[in-house]
């Protein structure tokens, strides 16, 4: 017999095919279960073209045969065959693909070809020493064996066969120290590998299991009778067929879509969400999508990958294709299957096309507007979604610059001090009464305590709405959208809130003149802890408060503190004093009086206490618990 030589330059490209190609062994089966399913499709297409041809859908099947003992697998389908000629053209030359010019030749969109390179079949040889294609071609009376122990080449000679089909039989590789390859030989192994990868190919994968029943308990058995039991041979269908996707919404219940979610995400709970979208144009393509009703254990840790299930044609490409999603929605969940796709050869990585940056905008749309519509009509679920997955979408104002905001910005929502509830941006604006300038917010650890800030109480105490923003993104995320609506945000621990009178402020102005030696001399106790000493008309009853100048507020540095790389990122603290407080009397007399010793005491004190009502640390504690004692003697 003598051996021919691949086409394609040989050993170099097959070692490629194998080694470089593909990255995960197990991709053999469904590489092989993609072709048997091509070669039943052609069968098929021929019979809707030609009238003598005459098959019965209900037999079409492609069959998984396991031999331990010859440690082999066989792939047999009843499709169209190939020819001696097929063979050569087909499995001779690396990468030559009967399907691409099948699909070539048939313009019929109905027809879904998955297999179009030529290169799936070599995969084969990742656990294969030795591969063994036996066809014969629908309509012919002849059949042909193709054998193939790898690079060295390859041999066709005439076979006996009854039907018209193709059996790939595979000689698996022997175990070495590095791989595993008898796994292969495990039943439970194929047919994981079936349900992962090539569950929704559309015609029945077969093969026959070892189970186990109860025996038959005899007529004559008395009460000490154990049952037995004993082990029988079954042909089961290993695939579903019909993806859960592929069927019409009316056809699928709530419960059905409920339980795919949950067996395919290993979640306990129902999703939130259930989004189906089927797209026709100039990329087509079925997504089911699920947005969960809680976040996984793992969600904001680096372990978790993002990602929809890719298919193409009812075959599994890539488990978790990262470009589906931004990552501002990376915590949906489901399956995007497209015919339309530009994979490259190895059908595991996909091109970086207009292909799949037109699924992925569509995509990120139809969840944009999903959301929408839940908060709309159905809120109190949207607030629970909200506090799950929110974080994601604040990062997502934040991140790129800010690229995003006007996407997010109608999904926001935050607590509102006035309405006690949560309210979205386009309700506070809506609530504001005429002359307010801002949109203002809090931000800290705890909505009580920020409720109660000098501040806050001089914001409602206008009628204004206060945000109490207690997520430490939420600052960063505000500052980003810099306004909603043409109206700006506004930090009410940053300077001037814009809610004194021009009266009021020149009263302040001409007040601060007169302290100027005061301040000074304040300035010089506290030094570099504060970067400037003002008068404030809307601290009401409290005495004093800190605030902040610049970019970086109080409540950001808290933040900075715990991130790397962020040394350096200090607040410009400014002490905020009340003009109208006894305490600001109390230190304007012991400054005119000479008593500078009192007003450094009351100085350090008032600081203290400015930094506990912000939540901040105390440089020393005994030292202020010491003043606080000497002022109840």
């Amino acid at each position: 017999m003598r051996l021919k030589q691949f086409k394609a330059e040989s050993k170099k490209l097959l070692d490629l095919m194998i080694n470089s190609i593909y990255t995960n062994k197990e991709i053999f089966l469904r590489e092989l279960i993609s072709n048997s399913s091509d070669a039943i499709d052609k069968l098929r297409f021929k019979s809707l073209t030609d009238e003598s041809v005459k098959i019965s859908a209900s037999e079409l099947r492609i069959l998984l045969t396991i031999d331990k003992d010859a440690r082999t697998i066989t792939i047999s389908d009843n499709g169209i065959g190939m020819t001696k000629e097929e063979l050569e053209n087909n499995l001779g030359t690396i990468a030559k693909s009967g399907s691409l010019d099948f699909k070539k030749e048939n313009k019929d969109e109905s027809i879904d070809i998955i297999g179009q390179f030529g290169v799936g079949f070599y995969s084969a040889f990742m656990i294969a020493s030795k591969v063994s294609v036996t066809s014969r071609a629908f309509g012919e009376d002849k059949a042909y064996v193709w054998q193939s122990e790898g690079a060295l080449g390859y041999t066709i000679e005439e076979a006996s066969k009854d039907t018209v089909g193709t059996d790939i039989v595979l000689t698996v590789k022997e175990d070495t120290e590095n791989e595993n390859y008898s796994r292969f030989l495990e039943e439970y192994g194929i047919v994981e590998i079936v349900k992962k990868y090539s569950d929704y190919v559309r015609y029945p994968i077969m093969m026959e299991r070892t189970k186990s029943r109860m025996k038959d308990r005899p007529e004559d058995a008395d009460e000490n009778y154990k049952n037995e039991y004993e082990t029988y041979r079954e042909l089961e269908t290993l695939n579903s067929m019909i993806p859960l996707w592929k069927r019409k919404k009316s056809d699928v219940s709530d419960d059905e879509y409920t339980q795919f979610y949950k067996d395919t995400f290993y979640d306990y709970e129902a999703p939130a969400k259930v989004i189906k979208t089927e797209s026709e144009g100039l990329v087509s393509y079925t997504s089911l999508l699920f947005i969960p009703s809680h976040a996984p254990f793992d969600f904001y840790s680096k372990e978790y990958k993002k990602g929809l299930a890719l298919y193409t044609s009812g075959v599994m490409i890539m488990e978790k294709c990262a470009d589906l999603l931004p990552d501002y929605f990376s915590f949906v969940r489901g399956v995007v299957d497209s015919a339309d796709l530009s994979l490259n050869i190895s059908r595991e990585i996909l091109q970086k096309d207009h292909q799949l940056k037109t699924i992925s905008k569509n995509i990120e749309k139809k969840i944009k507007n999903e959301l929408s519509l839940m908060l709309v009509n159905e809120r109190e679920k949207y607030e629970e979604f909200f506090k799950a997955f929110g974080r994601m979408l604040k990062f997502g104002v934040y991140s790129d610059y800010g690229m995003n905001r006007e996407k997010l910005q109608d999904l926001l929502i935050f607590y509102s001090a006035k309405q006690e509830k949560m309210i979205t941006l386009d309700e506070y604006v809506s609530s504001m009464p005429e002359g307010q300038k801002y949109i203002y917010f809090a931000a800290g650890d705890s909505a009580e305590r920020l409720a109660k800030l000098p501040s806050a109480e001089a914001v409602t105490d206008h009628g204004y709405d206060l945000l109490l923003c207690t997520e430490d993104i939420d600052e960063f995320c505000l500052q980003m959208l810099r306004n909603y609506k043409e109206k700006d945000f506004k930090n009410i621990g940053t300077g001037d809130l814009g809610l004194e009178t021009d009266e009021e402020k020149e009263e302040l102005k001409n007040a601060s003149e007169e302290a100027k030696s005061l301040f000074d001399l304040m300035k010089n106790t506290l030094k570099d802890k504060v970067c400037d000493i003002r008068l404030s008309s809307k601290l009401k009853e409290h005495p004093v408060s800190l605030s902040s100048d610049g970019p970086v507020s109080i409540e950001m540095e808290k933040v900075l503190k715990n991130m790397p790389g962020s040394e350096g990122m200090i607040s410009a603290k400014v002490l905020e004093l009340n003009a109208n407080h006894k305490i600001f009397e109390t230190l304007k007399n012991a400054n005119e009086s000479g008593d500078f010793e009192k007003v450094e005491k009351y100085t350090k004190l008032l600081y203290n206490q400015a930094l506990l009502i912000e939540g901040l640390k105390i440089d020393d504690p005994i030292e202020y618990a010491k003043a606080v004692c000497e002022l109840m003697n």
